[in-house]
Order: C-alpha cells, then sequence, then structure tokens
C-alpha cells in the first residue's frame, strides 16, 4: 500500500478514529454504539482496513479484539494537516492559515487572536 494510500482516510474510518482517540481503546461493539451503525462486520471490516492501513493494532482479549490507536492524536492531525496543505494549497502553510482565518463563520475571540498571535510569534522564533 502506498503511502498516499495510508493517508487517505473515508469518512467512516476517520468516524472509527475519532472514537478510538475520544476512549482509547475499544472493541468493534463498543466502537459500533459509538458510531451508531447497525451491523458490526460493516465495522470489523474498517478496523482491519485501519490495521493494514497502521492507524490501529488489536490485542486479543478472550474471544474479543480490542483496538487502539497506533499514533498519539497529535502526530495524527499534524500528519493529516500536512496531507491538506500538500493538496489543497501547493505545500504553502500561509496559503492554508490565511484560508482558515478568512473563513466567514470563524468569529475569533480576543483571546484565540491572543493565542493565535503567541503561536505565530513562537513559531517565527523558532525558525531563526
Amino acid at each position: 500500500m502506498t503511502k498516499q494510500a495510508r493517508l487517505v482516510l473515508t469518512k467512516r474510518e476517520r468516524q472509527i478514529l475519532d472514537v478510538l482517540y475520544r476512549v482509547g481503546r475499544a472493541t468493534v461493539s463498543e466502537v459500533q454504539d459509538a458510531i451508531g451503525i447497525g451491523g458490526n462486520s460493516t465495522v470489523r471490516a474498517q478496523l482491519r482496513v485501519l490495521e493494514r492501513k497502521g492507524h490501529v493494532r488489536h490485542i486479543e482479549q478472550g474471544l474479543r479484539y480490542i483496538y487502539t490507536p497506533t499514533v498519539p492524536r497529535h502526530q495524527a492531525r499534524v500528519t493529516a494537516m500536512k496531507h491538506v496543505v500538500e493538496t489543497f494549497f501547493q505545500g504553502s502553510s500561509t496559503r492554508a492559515l490565511a484560508t482558515l482565518l478568512a473563513i466567514e463563520d470563524a468569529e475569533l475571540s480576543d483571546d484565540v487572536r491572543q493565542a493565535l498571535a503567541e503561536s505565530v510569534h513562537r513559531a517565527l522564533a523558532f525558525g531563526k
């Protein structure tokens, strides 16, 4: 499987990973209940795909498989964001950030503006 194929996740795969990041570890039934779909064969198949892609792993506990994410959530965020920046913004973080800030429904409070300014300042100071 190519690196690109491992990075691209379907909506259902993202939902499953979200559950696993939220709860830490879960069985197929627990994931199924959390995302509210019928038939655990679908969830089981998606978990196998996620395992093949390297996003989750399982341990056997009796007759059940317990699934956990393979990378910390913050690392997954960075990887996903890099993919988005490369795919939609020609690798330009500046374009990506400008787009995020231009979203009309993104009303920024003074606290958020201050936090963003501090993050930008740290990033610029780190680059020196």
